[in-house]
């Protein structure tokens, strides 16, 4: 069998007979990759000790790069194993974090490079404050990996400490380095990380203004708007597109109490730019996108910023948002129908609304959202759903509906 077919058959000891046994490097590489897949498979304590194994006997840097990473994508348990295993140090299984902290600050300095990136990893998901310095220090690692995630780690402690020494990898001859000190200063999110931001914010480079703007996303208050608004102006298409990602990845980030405002501050601004520039984006976010707080905002922003139903890519992800959008991004999603209306906007709700293939949330969601656009023809329609369906929830959306665009629902 080949190694896809056992990965998909999820065959672990076959993948741990393979790293441990094959001669060639890339198999070995490639075994240990398929392996951090694996997260939830019965023989994962197997797998976890074969490639900490494979990290302290395999003499192939790729192979180790690879272990270390599948390590990695195992979890937390895993990169503890494999450290605690290097540094020899045996911790119990409810072993305080700051004692897990000590274990991965002296992993900060162990000579394979793997190991570096994985305490840096480790110690950014502990947030152990104590830990800073440490990484700090590692800045100046030779290896870029080792900085990029350093940098990620105190982002990920947002510890206004490493505000001037992140500063100083903005001007890291890797974009790697630089993307993460910048995301990690917007984390921080204080006047300092702003105005290290804002220094990069005019660059000449295409690239550098996209590290500008997507840190400015990362900040958890108003600070970064008038910039992020100013960039839907950039001359570089790239940079506009980083920008709604990070206007509505900042949305997302605000507290509550502050979100409306802001939402009513970007949708005056956005509402004043092209309409391409902002809604394909938004459009890929609301299709693609993973963080229901972004998928919310996007659904919410879309329905205000689009002045009719022309965008068609941009009604069916509404249209599709209603259906696999969790409760408050379907109705977000319905609430911006409403808003944009038409006449295609009408037709897809129907399609949705008399289909009985697609779930009854979101054929209830679209009737409703009809009662509020349709006309006599869309009364019509509903008035022979009414005969047709049998699904109490759709049949009570469709009297409401009907009352509303006075349709003979009794009849």
């Amino acid at each position: 069998m080949s190694l896809y077919e056992y990965e998909r058959n999820g065959q672990a000891q076959e993948l741990i007979r393979v790293l441990r046994e094959s001669e060639n490097p890339r198999v070995r590489a490639r075994a240990a990759e398929m392996l951090g897949n694996l997260d939830e498979h019965d023989d994962r304590r197997d797998i976890v000790s074969a490639l900490v194994r494979t990290v302290r006997e395999d003499d192939t840097d790729g192979v180790v790069a690879a272990a270390v990473d599948a390590l990695d994508d195992l979890g937390q348990d895993a990169l503890e194993q494999l450290i605690t295993s290097v540094a020899g140090i045996d911790l119990d299984d409810d072993a305080a974090d700051w004692v897990k902290a000590k274990a991965f600050v002296r992993a900060l300095e162990a000579d394979v490079a793997e190991l570096r990136m994985a305490a840096a990893n480790a110690l950014g998901e502990l947030e152990n404050l104590d830990a800073v310095p440490k990484l700090v220090d590692r800045f100046d690692d030779p290896d870029p990996r080792v900085r990029a995630r350093a940098a990620r780690a105190c982002g990920l402690m947002a510890d206004p400490r490493a505000t001037d020494a992140l500063e100083g990898l903005l001007a890291d001859p890797k974009a790697g380095v630089r993307r993460e000190a910048a995301e990690a200063l917007g984390r921080i999110g204080n006047r300092q990380a702003l105005s290290a931001l804002l220094s990069l914010y005019d660059d000449p480079s295409e690239r550098v203004r996209r590290i500008a703007v997507n840190g400015l996303g990362k900040f958890s208050n108003d600070r970064p708007v008038e910039y992020l608004v100013d960039a839907l102006g950039d001359e570089s298409g790239a940079v506009r597109r980083t920008a709604v990602f990070s206007l509505i990845e900042l949305l997302s980030n605000v507290p509550t109490d502050q979100s409306h405002g802001i939402r009513e501050t970007v949708v005056e601004q956005l509402s004043a730019t092209d309409d391409g520039t902002v809604v394909d984006p938004l459009v890929e976010i609301l299709d693609q996108g993973t963080q229901a707080s972004q998928r919310r905002n996007t659904a919410w922003l879309l329905g205000r910023v689009m002045d009719d139903d022309s965008n068609r890519e941009a009604v069916d992800a509404l249209v599709d948002a209603l259906e696999d959008g969790g409760q408050m991004t379907t109705q977000f999603a319905a609430t911006s129908l409403a808003e944009v209306g038409g006449t295609y906007v009408e037709r897809e709700l129907l399609d949705v609304a008399t289909d009985p293939d697609h779930g009854s949330d979101a054929r209830a969601q679209a009737v409703f959202t009809l009662g509020k656009i349709g006309d006599e023809e869309t009364a019509r329609e509903l008035e022979s759903l009414l005969d047709d369906t049998e699904d109490e929830q759709v049949r009570q959306r469709a009297f409401s509906a009907l009352s509303k665009l006075g349709g003979h629902a009794g009849t």
